[in-house]
């Protein structure tokens, strides 16, 4: 069975808090983006296995863990989700990068795919599916189930920041998926923002209106 795990780590909670104020500027938006994506992969790689080894240390030999099994995969859903592919490659350096970006079809409200770049062995790793927001959910389940078209079987997705309805429909849409949120909010409003949330992620990563 799948878990939701809403962090409650200090260090993860503070700097939220920083990047929630409306006069945190571009730089310092990005940086803290990329540390809170750096210090949640810490935690959501908990439970990944370890395997038992021999090396050679300068005295002599000895028994080591290392990870065990399956290669990892960061995937960040376009545009927004590029602000924490750095942080998370900062913890798994060896991951490989795939890209989905997904518009939203003003017609229908859908999710609709304008791109996908995938590793090519992506089915075989361990895939982090990473966006700073779970607004309505829409993206994030389109993306993931893109993911599983595709035959990708073990994957987890990373929010910095959740309202309680993206969270329950992808929950329903998902319930194979790991989640992991680093501040679930209040709601959504009338216009598809989180309250209190921190406004346009995209737009306050790269510093467009």
């Amino acid at each position: 069975m799948a878990k939701t795990m809403i962090m409650d780590h200090p260090m993860i909670q503070h700097k939220i808090g920083v990047i929630r104020r409306k006069e945190t500027g571009t730089k310092d938006f990005r940086i803290l983006v990329s540390e809170i994506a750096m210090l949640m992969c810490y935690e959501a790689t908990r439970d990944l296995e370890l395997s038992e080894i021999e090396i050679d240390t300068p005295i002599c030999k000895a028994k080591v863990k290392e990870l065990k099994g399956k290669k990892l995969a960061v995937v960040p859903i376009l545009r927004a989700g590029l602000g924490m592919v750095d942080g998370m490659l900062t913890m798994i350096p060896a991951a490989k990068v795939g890209h989905i970006g997904l518009y939203r079809d003003p017609e229908t409200l859908k999710p609709v795919e304008y791109y996908c770049k995938l590793p090519e062995d992506c089915a075989s790793r361990e895939v982090f599916v990473v966006d700073p927001m779970l607004a309505t959910g829409g993206s994030s389940i389109a993306a993931i189930q893109m993911l599983k078209d595709k035959g990708v079987k073990n994957i987890r997705f990373m929010c910095i920041i959740a309202a309680p309805e993206g969270l329950k429909a992808m929950q329903e849409a998902h319930p194979d998926v790991d989640i992991y949120v680093g501040a679930l909010d209040e709601k959504l409003n009338e216009h598809g923002y989180i309250v209190p949330g921190l406004g346009d992620a995209g737009d306050r990563i790269f510093g467009t209106k």
